[in-house]
């Protein structure tokens, strides 16, 4: 398996201060940047959009990791690929064309993402893997943070551990990951890990442990090494 990558999602962060909260856990040791887009449509919440994303490009040069929780996500793409992300994943429930959504975000020069929520069965995303550099298994249902880890969702990351084995594809969680359920994933087959509450709460001075703890957590659980 790939080496884990621990992605803060500047959902939990400080609002009032999000460039200053991007430095923060760049610095404290994040891997990825993840930044969950919703659109009050798709999901019942409203975050932000490409300016916020391109404001917050110049403060890390870590990898942008993009979630779209958008429908239709199509029309965006070029913006925030535009705006600095680095990667763009698309929820295979918000469109009827998602093969043509993976090309775009491919053909924009990015890395291109499929996500399916907790009642999607993984066999959703088997046709779309040859378009796939990351599939990203919700481990809860969309929409707001701090919710808690649906455990019935560790048998769909083992389903597409099995799918993706031997390919250059990264498995993601979202969703209620901390330093037990972050365990549980790991074991499951899940590579990449979205953690908000688990690594904003506290205060900019306890990132780097709660970081650290939650790498220990993903290492230890697959006997990895802690090296990244």
């Amino acid at each position: 398996m790939l080496p884990p990558v621990i992605a803060p999602s500047i959902l939990s962060a400080d609002f009032s201060k999000l460039a200053e909260e991007v430095r923060a856990v760049d610095e404290a040791g994040a891997d990825w940047i993840h930044l969950d887009v919703m659109d009050g449509h798709f999901v019942p919440n409203i975050t932000f959009g490409p300016p916020v994303v391109k404001a917050l490009r110049p403060h890390s040069a870590k990898f942008f990791d993009c979630h779209l929780m958008i429908a239709p996500a199509d029309p965006y793409l070029a913006a925030f690929a535009q705006a600095g992300a680095d990667g763009i994943t698309v929820h295979a429930e918000a469109g009827p064309h998602i093969h043509r959504s993976l090309q775009t975000i491919r053909d924009l020069g990015k890395r291109a993402g499929i996500a399916i929520n907790p009642g999607t069965p993984a066999s959703m995303v088997e046709p779309l893997l040859d378009m796939a550099d990351l599939v990203l298994v919700m481990t809860v249902n969309p929409g707001f943070g701090g919710q808690s880890f649906i455990r019935s969702t560790l048998e769909t990351i083992a389903r597409v551990r099995t799918m993706v084995a031997g390919r250059d594809i990264r498995l993601q969680v979202d969703g209620g990951i901390d330093p037990e359920t972050v365990r549980l994933a790991s074991r499951a087959g899940a590579d990449t890990f979205v953690a908000g509450n688990a690594v904003f709460s506290g205060g900019p001075g306890a990132y780097a442990e709660r970081i650290a703890t939650i790498r220990e957590g993903a290492e230890g659980a697959s006997g990895r090494s802690l090296a990244v």
